[in-house]
């Protein structure tokens, strides 16, 4: 078939620093936002009527992976991190052609600065996006459409803080990161075979601008300490 060349026509500007922590499908953290922003040639009237869509679809590269290369058998989060199943079943970053597919609402557009706003988002900061196509409920939403061994959205736990976290929250001036914080931790970013093992361990996550330092212990999430940390 041969080979094909494709250009990024913008690129993410996300919370999430790092892999760590992002959540494992798009949605599950509605107060997750970020922002598209695109390359001259593409903005204005490139985007003449996206805002008549609440969602969009984004193709996008796993540019973190490009050098990793690709397996036919791989481990999904889902079933635990152990069992393998075809890379075809999955959505696993390690892909014979390293590209995604998400789904993100579209909460805000600047056609002019070519700057889209999103929620719900999945991708790592700087995550470089091939193509936008609107989302339409109509074809999209399948109802009887069956989840394979993810049927249904994963547990949340429950997030509590300590007072010395709360405090560093409010002295960076952050307060308003708490839910999103609380949201990302009560997806349990840990690796998947840690899930229901006793883990004494204390795990640090780089959102916002911030270092969350957390422990989970009889499925509750503690956050612990905030630290600011340069990008």
């Amino acid at each position: 078939m041969g080979a094909f060349s494709f250009e990024a026509i913008g690129h993410i500007a996300s919370p999430y620093a790092e892999k760590f922590a992002v959540p494992r499908q798009p949605g599950l953290v509605a107060s997750a936002e970020a922002s598209l922003v695109l390359e001259a040639p593409y903005r204005g009237e490139a985007l003449r009527g996206i805002e008549a869509f609440s969602h969009l679809w984004l193709v996008f590269v796993f540019h973190e992976h490009l050098e990793r290369g690709w397996q036919p058998l791989v481990r999904p989060p889902r079933l635990g991190g152990n069992a393998k199943t075809g890379v075809f079943a999955s959505r696993s970053t390690f892909r014979p052609n390293p590209i995604g597919l998400s789904v993100v609402e579209l909460k805000a557009v600047d056609a002019q600065a070519g700057v889209l706003t999103l929620g719900g988002l999945d991708l790592v900061d700087g995550t470089p996006i091939l193509d936008i196509k609107p989302y339409l409920p109509y074809a999209d939403a399948l109802a009887d459409a069956k989840g394979g061994y993810a049927p249904e959205a994963p547990k949340v736990l429950a997030v509590s803080w300590t007072p010395e976290a709360l405090a560093a929250l409010a002295q960076a001036g952050k307060e308003e990161l708490q839910d999103f914080i609380s949201d990302v931790l009560a997806q349990d970013p840990r690796p998947a075979y840690r899930k229901g093992q006793a883990d004494d361990k204390a795990y640090g996550v780089k959102l916002s601008g911030l270092n969350v330092r957390f422990q989970v212990k009889d499925d509750q999430v503690q956050v612990l300490d905030i630290q600011g940390f340069t990008q």
